[in-house]
């Protein structure tokens, strides 16, 4: 499980509490943060719920964004049932999250419902997968977004 705090308002302190607002937390499970620079954002973290990615990965895959050629940046993995989400807007980071995704139909619900929520129109956007896409799903894609790149 993660969240993300703007840098200013992150206390290490208060680590354990920012992310108890967005998930239950058991007693003694170590919470971590990761600073993410180019978001002015922190990263606070629990590793080895076995459902979210680990706080490595996460930062690791905001660490692609920026490999997405358009204003409108919509990053997506797919990777064991688990879709992995982040939209930013230029330089704005606006939304990380993970979802249950079993299968495809599963992710595209999630991905529109996150660009719609956002006001993103996905017909001047292009979507950058970095794992977990076949051709066929690519395809169906084009219906919808600008492009459907691969990074």
């Amino acid at each position: 499980m993660f969240t993300l705090v703007p840098s200013n308002f992150f206390n290490p302190a208060s680590r354990r509490e920012a992310l108890s607002e967005v998930a239950e937390i058991a007693e003694g499970q170590e919470i971590g943060h990761i600073e993410i620079p180019q978001y002015d954002a922190v990263l606070i973290h629990s590793d080895g719920d076995g459902v979210c990615p680990s706080g490595q990965e996460v930062a690791g895959f905001l660490g692609k964004l920026p490999e997405c050629p358009e204003y409108n940046k919509i990053l997506i993995s797919l990777k064991e049932g688990i879709l992995l989400l982040a939209i930013a807007q230029g330089k704005s980071l606006l939304l990380v999250n993970s979802y249950k995704a079993p299968d495809f139909t599963t992710a595209q619900y999630y991905i529109f419902l996150s660009i719609k929520s956002l006001q993103i129109n996905p017909e001047i956007s292009t979507l950058c997968w970095t794992e977990g896409v076949g051709k066929e799903d690519e395809m169906s894609l084009y219906r919808y977004f600008k492009s459907v790149v691969r990074l």
